[in-house]
């Protein structure tokens, strides 16, 4: 079957919004994770620490979250493979 060069952008463009997205997931869950503890100030009255583990992650992770359904909905319709068409 031959996958057309329309099919190849929209997929690379895809795995590569992925890939930074989910570099950044990483950084959040587990990078700042490991480093908060070393991270001796206050941020909006709590210990940073305690800030990025009980709200700041989720947050990223709802803004990710929200990024990729807004950039894949602009993607389709790019690409002409929107639901809404």
């Amino acid at each position: 079957m031959k996958v057309s060069e329309n099919h190849q952008s929209y997929w690379r463009k895809n795995l590569r919004i992925t890939s930074i997205l989910l570099a950044i997931w990483f950084v959040v869950t587990y990078v700042m994770a490991f480093f908060a503890r070393d991270l001796a100030f206050k941020f909006a009255g709590w210990p940073f620490s305690f800030w990025m583990a009980a709200q700041g992650s989720l947050v990223v992770y709802v803004l990710i979250i929200g990024y990729y359904a807004h950039y894949m909905n602009k993607l389709d319709i790019e690409h002409g493979v929107s639901e809404e068409e």
